[in-house]
């Protein structure tokens, strides 16, 4: 599927001097300049001056925030949520299981299959997760970003029936089709949604825009942990409704998200319909310096012309990707290998080495999400101020200070009275600083670090990576539990020493940075020599003259 063409006038409101740039031949300064000249006729024509004080700049600032509320909610909240609630019913879901085949065979379920059941349920919220990040490239080419969102949650509505209805069937099969279902929605959210918020977003506010995707995730753990809470829906009796819940947030999302634009990037590149990319636009930002952002759409419209949409096999096989690809591969590898879901997959293991009541675990749990959710609210205010690379140094750096502290606690912890609650505050310091800048920063890379063009194909690699070592992560902690004992988070703090060193030498900021700006950084780093022109190699020697 080719990109279009440019097909299409932007109309006499928003040309530039008559026309834009007379189909881009100048230079990038020249368009910004007509840009400008074509912000100021507008604001003069409108009335508007320019000023962000009316009450028509806070309509389109409440635009953009019912945007990133409507793709959140049922987007990456799902992802959290349906991490977080199978924590709760897990004796009652094996007693189902076992009850079920009892039912059916005459014969209780030995207890090594039974686990094998529950494992299999576990395992296959990731394995959906992978086919939705799969997924997602070309629902987000194919259908745009909002509406592989809404159409995303088709596996919700079914997801949710099969849980509803499981235990009155008397099918333990429909739970483990309903969680493939919702893993498929939440790897397909996963990607789609920052990829809709960072193009819908203006460059002064994209970082924090795409870390409210961290913000949601983090908020639906913590809910997830609350609706499981035994005076709750974690009781024997009512956990096909906990399962069954994720429908909630899935039907808001079908009620919001249809009033609000489609990604303008999307429908200007992708679908050349600028009309449609004006009336986004307009509706996101306003009239305010709108003629300079669309120049700048423009821009990088000029550049993906004619280019066909990368799949992801042709991502590492192309020069001027290398650093991008290496970057989401080994940030994407050290978000999942650092540990931190490792405490929310196994937390009542964790909390129980570290010392705590086995009747306080479930609060404990509780108080782990809250710390993530804390520290991305946090990042999100301070992202465009600190940049990307501070805080991903600056979260791994912390992870790897409260590990150590956390592995040397559970060392000492017969030694001393107070270890326990050192050994669980060092959990709690550790999932504060994840929250910091590896949970939200390293899902926005494939966002800024790719054009139009590669975009998609990046977050289904990014997304495929990340399912897969969450899988692998899942499947290896508990023996790294059984082998290790005390020092089982001595490989995971490698990871983040690993992840603070890459970040600090080859990651460039993009802070403040449009996609064209970052795309030519990244380019001259990929191919330093093409960069810096031809070289001057003296003068040349004359072998003859003539008289």
């Amino acid at each position: 599927m080719g990109l279009p063409g440019s097909g299409g006038e932007l109309g006499p409101q928003i040309r530039v001097n008559g026309s834009w740039a007379e189909g881009m031949e100048g230079t990038v300064a020249e368009v910004r300049e007509g840009a400008r000249q074509g912000a100021a006729e507008i604001h003069s024509r409108d009335g508007s001056g320019g000023g962000n004080e009316g009450p028509e700049f806070r309509s389109q600032g409440r635009v953009l925030l019912m945007t990133v509320c409507a793709a959140g909610i049922g987007g990456t909240f799902q992802f959290g949520y349906n991490l977080s609630i199978i924590n709760a019913p897990t004796l009652h879901i094996q007693e189902f299981t076992n009850q079920t085949w009892q039912a059916r065979s005459g014969q209780p379920l030995p207890g090594h299959l039974v686990l094998l059941v529950w494992s299999l349920i576990v395992s296959l919220y990731p394995l959906g997760g992978l086919l939705g990040a799969l997924l997602a490239g070309p629902l987000a080419v194919m259908l745009g970003r909002k509406q592989s969102l809404l159409a995303n949650n088709v596996f919700v509505v079914v997801a949710a029936i099969l849980f509803a209805f499981s235990r009155r069937a008397g099918s333990f099969e429909m739970v483990m089709l309903g969680r493939l279902l919702v893993g498929v929605n939440a790897g397909v959210s996963m990607n789609i949604q920052p990829m809709y918020l960072g193009e819908s977003a203006p460059k002064e506010l994209r970082g924090a825009v795409a870390m409210t995707s961290a913000i949601f995730t983090a908020l639906g753990i913590v809910m997830g942990q609350v609706v499981g809470l035994r005076e709750l829906l974690g009781g024997p009796q009512a956990w096909p409704l906990l399962l069954a819940s994720c429908l909630v947030p899935g039907l808001l999302q079908l009620a919001s998200l249809p009033l609000l634009p489609e990604s303008p990037r999307y429908l200007l590149i992708d679908r050349g319909d600028t009309e449609a990319c004006l009336a986004a636009l307009q509706r996101l930002r306003g009239t305010s310096d709108l003629a300079l952002e669309l120049a700048e759409l423009e821009e990088e419209r000029a550049a993906c012309q004619g280019l066909q949409p990368r799949r992801p096999w042709e991502l590492f096989r192309d020069g001027t990707l290398r650093r991008q690809v290496m970057s989401l591969v080994v940030l994407g590898s050290a978000m999942e290998l650092c540990g931190n879901d490792s405490v929310y997959a196994y937390a009542s293991s964790v909390f129980l080495e570290a010392g705590v009541p086995q009747e306080k675990i479930q609060y404990a749990i509780i108080g782990t999400g809250c710390c993530e959710l804390l520290m991305a609210s946090v990042s999100c205010v301070v992202i465009e101020r600190v940049g990307r690379r501070m805080l991903l140094m600056g979260g791994y750096c912390l992870m790897t200070f409260w590990g150590s502290i956390f592995t040397v606690a559970l060392c000492l912890q017969n030694s001393f009275p107070w270890m326990p609650y050192l050994a669980m505050s060092c959990i709690f310091a550790f999932i504060l600083s994840f929250g910091i800048g590896p949970a939200g920063v390293t899902g926005i890379l494939a966002t800024e670090l790719f054009d139009q063009t590669a975009r998609p194909a990046a977050y289904m690699v990014c997304g495929a990576l990340m399912w897969t070592m969450l899988f692998l992560v899942g499947l290896g902690f508990p023996f790294l539990m059984e082998g290790l004992s005390h020092f089982l988070y001595v490989p995971f703090l490698g990871v983040c020493v690993c992840g603070a060193i890459y970040t600090g030498f080859f990651l460039p900021e993009t802070k403040g940075k449009t996609f064209l700006e970052i795309s030519e950084e990244l380019r001259k780093l990929n191919l330093p020599r093409r960069s810096q022109g031809p070289r001057w190699r003296g003068p040349d020697v004359i072998q003859s003259t003539e008289l």
